[in-house]
């Protein structure tokens, strides 16, 4: 179907930061699959980890005990904190189970008719609820009549949350991005995620994050919450879980998961053995090779770099990111600098339609880290000059 607009090449194989396309040209990979391959390409620890588990087992369904999944669900329990897991296949999916659980938490307790407060500028998928939760009606058009049960507020705005107190609105629980990613890597207030968390607790709202693409070790931390002193009751991950191979998850506390009862949900594909086998060999040579504290101080590291090469540049609003998140909002659209950049045989995105989106595999060295910022910085330039 005629769902994608397709750069001009197919790439046949790749290895860590860089991918070759079918004629053996070589491209940097400063996009990392949108935030996927945190472990770059053909890793030897995954694809050793497939083909073990390819040749033992792939798939079961949920039906049985899969020891895979069970070991994938502790693991990521422990580094988060939270005490339950269901997996399922992509980060879509993911923010379904969370929107499922908050209305099942809410009819338990009582509500009749629950809201979910989300923010403006999100993007939490393209299912049909999904795609109401999130704040861009770009991504909305042609497919009305959508869910109702979701209310948007600006992002970064803790005193339009705090307005919902005591109104008209059932609030069931407030959802949100701790960066907005599709949104234009949109960095809030220090502390803003913390109040929304005291506020969730104050008004019993069950308060969920969207780590499909801030998690894994991307912004520095293992997960984006863990910037501040807050404990969420619901998060979802996807993206880098498994370096390419389809895994969704939604961990959430007791309190949260407890209506979640059998039946409730389910999925046939969800944490099938491979792709756990996948996500378990992510999460150990992340812990191995503390790939949080990498992208804290080589995303630290490019930040200042992009500040400093494009500081004073005419037409560059703002430098921003956390961690190997970064994002260059210019002052007008440049959706064609992805083929500028792919002539210089780089790979990046624009989102938000200003924002050039940087998300590199999280094991690029120093050195590709400096190619990349030299790259993009010149690109900005040439292009903001022209």
């Amino acid at each position: 179907m005629g769902t994608y607009q397709r750069l001009p090449v197919a790439f046949e194989s790749g290895s860590g930061a860089w991918l070759y396309d079918q004629q053996g040209n070589k491209y940097l990979d400063a996009l990392g699959g949108i935030a996927v391959c945190a472990l770059g390409h053909a890793h030897p620890d995954v694809a050793q980890a497939l083909a073990d588990q390819a040749g033992k087992l792939i798939h079961t369904s949920n039906l049985y005990e899969i020891p895979l999944q069970e070991s994938l669900a502790r693991e990521l329990c422990a580094l988060s904190g939270f005490s339950k897991a269901f997996f399922n296949n992509s980060g879509a999916e993911a923010n379904e189970t969370a929107i499922k659980i908050c209305r099942k938490y809410a009819h338990a307790n009582g509500m009749d008719d629950p809201v979910i407060v989300v923010m403006n500028g999100s993007f939490h998928g393209r299912t049909l609820a999904t795609l109401t939760a999130t704040g861009n009606d770009k991504h909305k058009a042609g497919f009305s009549p959508l869910p109702a049960g979701f209310h948007h507020v600006p992002y970064n705005d803790i005193s339009a949350l705090e307005a919902l107190q005591n109104g008209p609105l059932q609030v069931a629980a407030v959802m949100l991005e701790p960066v907005l990613g599709e949104g234009g890597i949109v960095v809030p207030d220090k502390g803003f995620l913390q109040q929304v968390g005291a506020l969730c607790q104050r008004n019993d709202w069950l308060m969920v994050v969207d780590e499909v693409q801030t998690g894994m070790c991307r912004t520095g931390k293992w997960f984006a919450f863990q910037h501040e002193n807050v404990r969420p009751d619901v998060m979802t991950l996807a993206k880098s879980l498994a370096n390419g191979v389809p895994i969704g998850a939604c961990l959430a506390g007791d309190k949260a998961a407890a209506p979640m009862t059998p039946g409730s949900h389910g999925s046939t594909f969800g944490g099938n053995p491979l792709a756990a086998r996948a996500a378990l060999a992510v999460i150990h040579f992340m812990k191995a090779n503390q790939l949080d504290r990498r992208a804290a101080e080589l995303g630290g590291a490019m930040l200042d770099q992009l500040r400093r090469n494009l500081q004073g540049v005419s037409g560059v609003a703002e430098v921003r990111g956390k961690g190997l998140m970064l994002g260059i909002e210019l002052e007008k659209d440049c959706g064609e600098l992805v083929s500028k950049a792919l002539d210089q045989h780089l790979l990046i995105n624009v989102t938000a339609g200003k924002v050039v989106r940087l998300l590199p595999p999280l094991i690029i060295s120093d050195g590709e880290a400096e190619q990349i910022v030299t790259t993009v910085c010149t690109l900005i330039k040439n292009y903001l000059a022209g």
